[in-house]
């Protein structure tokens, strides 16, 4: 009796020593995170020729930060590569805009509670600028433009009226190549040679009504500021993942204040 406790005793460490090694090799299991509760869309139309790395850049940062977004790629283009045919195509872009409007207005009776915001860059801003234009007062809630190839002179009422945050308009003078010689070529998506994304948009102001819509676009000049983020004022500066991160995405998540030191009031 005496020998068998004994026994017993001696080998209690061996066979904790045992449990302790297969409890160790049990896999670790770490519950992930769950996904955000998405709070609004993003509808992006990409630059010409089928490009589509403004909505992949802007997903991408979108994931690394886990902002309850979700970017929703807006398919406009004439095809892969084609640049000219569809910068100058205005009548894909108004029939185009008039397609994303049908379904941004979709969505909002879908999701009454989300919001809804339209980013354009390059050529793809006159689609969204086409879209804007057909919706009601305040039916979206920001609309954010990227090196707009669209004129200078382009009429923004109707689409300030439809966003009730306004529009964010990023331009930059260094952009000599794509906007400053390809528009004395081919021209803005509306035929002019000053696109608003190199010098900014000119207010159409008429009467009081029109400077109260117009007092909802504020434009940022490219300034050495934000070079860091990998924008040095280029045409594709603002589509860098840091300068998205930085500058457009708290836009896009909640109505914030400015964000940029460099912002201008509407020339």
């Amino acid at each position: 009796m005496f020998r068998t406790l004994l026994a017993c005793v001696l080998s209690l460490p061996l066979l904790m020593g045992c449990a302790t090694t297969l409890q160790s090799q049990e896999p670790l299991r770490v519950a992930a995170a769950p996904p955000p509760t998405v709070s609004a869309v993003v509808f992006v139309a990409n630059g010409a020729g089928d490009s589509r790395t403004a909505s992949q850049n802007l997903a991408d940062v979108v994931a690394c930060t886990r902002s309850p977004l979700q970017i929703q790629t807006v398919h406009w283009t004439t095809g892969h590569r084609r640049i000219v045919a569809d910068q100058v195509d205005q009548c894909n872009h108004l029939a185009q805009g008039r397609r994303l409007a049908e379904e941004v207005i979709a969505y909002r009776k879908a999701n009454p509670d989300r919001r809804i915001c339209l980013v354009g860059q390059s050529a793809g801003s006159a689609v969204i600028l086409s879209a804007a234009e057909l919706l009601p007062p305040d039916s979206i809630d920001r609309i954010v433009l990227l090196s707009p190839s669209v004129s200078t002179g382009r009429d923004l009422r109707p689409a300030l009226a439809a966003s009730r945050e306004g529009i964010d308009h990023f331009y930059s003078k260094r952009d000599r190549w794509v906007l400053g010689l390809g528009m004395r070529i081919v021209g803005t998506t509306e035929g002019g040679r000053l696109a608003a994304g190199r010098v900014g948009f000119r207010p159409i102001l008429c009467d009081s009504t029109d400077a109260a819509l117009y007092a909802r676009l504020r434009q940022y000049p490219w300034d050495r500021s934000v070079a860091w983020t990998g924008n040095r004022g280029r045409h594709f500066g603002n589509m860098e993942h840091q300068f998205l991160c930085t500058y457009v995405l708290p836009m896009l998540d909640v109505p914030p204040p400015a964000v940029m030191q460099t912002s201008q009031a509407t020339r």
